[in-house]
């Protein structure tokens, strides 16, 4: 007979379904209570008061705190240093175990190592599961019991291990405990103001993955691997965000992938897996190169170059025009992504890690493991990555995946009266052409902060030294 009370500790799992540690605390226990802490650790290190992450994660919690009022239970929300917060509230609610959904992020690890020592000395369990990965620790390794460190043969080991279990939903059946439950408190109250996210249209919480994974489930996914370069096309899932804060599971949505026709969105689902899986296995890569022959690269000190990268106004359109999605909106489409890291990194010869610690402040979706795995990809120092020697062009690339200049002309205006052939590459436009139409490359648009050609060949000769590594 169940007899025990418990703690479910969320985090990034901000769904009341589907959830690992909240079916197992009810299978187990007969009070089950539900916190959640604003951590000052986190929250204290963030270089404004008004996140767009903070605020989607409270109003997260306001729908989460309902659905679990509708349980019979409720949100215990804190704030403060979670390391210290949860063994307190343990033991004030006298719980015999605290039940979480694993993290991989090295910070996070030794949180929640704390947090089970301090748990452990007052005779309360800690219990941890997989609940934000497919699969993670050791469950998917080489043939010689080693992390994998190149992509293809992860997922090939991945879907060869897969099962039915694997993707199956958690049952979160019965009664949570209640109490005097306080209202989650608001971004005031924890020291933070609103930010634009009614504005851009992000609707937080479970409700809002719900409604953003219907349309795509039934409209786009059969179609992503066609219309996922392209970003003024209406083509991904803009779920990225939902899948950090777990307010849609990870299982539901390999459910729906198996079953689409166009195999590239489960690929899309593996490398997140494969991204976690070398966080959690290869730690260093949080400060130094996945391949350590790279960390001898030097890479120019130009706070210039790296402020007209974060402003959009290097000259390149596509460049500029992604720079300032991400500005205005925190979300970029991945083909961007791509593409201003490499011209930070490859272009412009700055450290990725100057574009990845920019990207973490920007980001709604921000992710520890697919950031840090996305721009050492570009920077080529990452596992997987590309030859360092293959350098996106951000003119071919812009003709390529904006081929009508549409996303250019959305978010860099000025460029709106430019004929299709020279939206790509102003600057080729003649004098008289530019007079013609108000856009004087210089004066209403900046010339080419560098030229590619010569960016290229500096960086074939500042990649030189690791050419033995590649």
């Amino acid at each position: 007979m169940k007899k025990e009370k418990a703690l479910v500790w969320f985090r990034r799992d901000l769904r009341d379904h589907d959830h690992a540690a909240l079916s197992a605390a009810l299978s187990k226990s007969q009070q089950v209570y539900c916190a959640f802490v604003f951590d000052t650790e986190i929250l204290d290190a963030l270089p404004t008061r008004q996140d767009r992450r903070v605020h989607f994660i409270r109003e997260s919690l306001v729908e989460l705190d309902a659905a679990l009022h509708a349980r019979g239970g409720g949100l215990i929300v804190r704030h403060g240093r979670a390391s210290e917060e949860i063994p307190a509230l343990a033991r004030m609610l006298g719980v015999s175990a605290v039940y979480a959904n694993r993290d991989y992020e090295p910070s996070a690890k030794q949180r929640d190592t704390d947090v089970a020592d301090a748990l452990k000395a007052d005779d309360i369990a800690f219990h941890a599961f997989r609940d934000q990965a497919i699969f993670d620790g050791g469950e998917v390794l080489t043939q010689a019991g080693n992390p994998f460190s190149v992509f293809t043969p992860y997922k090939n080991a991945w879907l060869k291990r897969l099962t039915a279990a694997d993707y199956a939903e958690w049952p979160c059946h019965g009664q949570l405990a209640g109490g005097d439950l306080a209202a989650v408190p608001t971004l005031a109250e924890i020291g933070f103001v609103a930010s634009n996210l009614d504005e851009l249209g992000i609707r937080p919480g479970m409700s809002g993955a719900r409604a953003l994974w219907d349309e795509f489930r039934q409209g786009r996914i059969e179609r992503y691997g066609a219309l996922r370069d392209f970003p003024a096309v209406k083509g991904v899932s803009y779920l990225s965000v939902h899948l950090r804060f777990g307010t849609i599971g990870i299982r539901e949505l390999v459910r729906s992938a198996l079953n689409a026709r166009d195999t590239t969105w489960l690929n899309e689902l593996i490398w997140r897996d494969f991204y976690f899986m070398i966080l959690d296995h290869f730690p260093q890569v949080v400060t130094s190169a996945f391949k350590p022959a790279y960390d001898a690269v030097a890479f120019d000190d130009w706070p210039a170059g790296l402020a007209a990268w974060k402003a959009g106004r290097t000259g390149y359109p596509l460049v500029d025009a992604a720079m300032r999605q991400l500005n205005h909106s925190g979300w970029m489409h991945n083909r961007l992504r791509m593409i201003a890291a490499s011209f930070l990194s490859k272009d412009l010869g700055i450290d990725w890690r100057l574009g990845e610690q920019y990207f973490a402040e920007q980001l709604n979706d921000f992710d520890l493991s697919a950031n840090n795995g996305g721009w050492q990809w570009a920077a080529s120092t990452g596992c997987d990555a590309q030859p360092y020697f293959r350098i996106f062009n951000p003119v071919t690339q812009s003709e390529r995946f904006d081929p009508e200049g549409k996303f250019i002309r959305r978010y860099v205006p000025e460029l709106a009266g430019v004929a299709d052939k020279y939206i790509h590459a102003p600057w080729l436009m003649g004098r008289l052409e530019q007079e013609a139409i108000g856009v004087v490359i210089g004066r209403d648009y900046p010339a080419p902060i560098v030229d590619h050609a010569a960016a290229r060949a500096k960086t074939l000769v500042r990649y030189a030294v690791v050419k033995s590594a590649a």
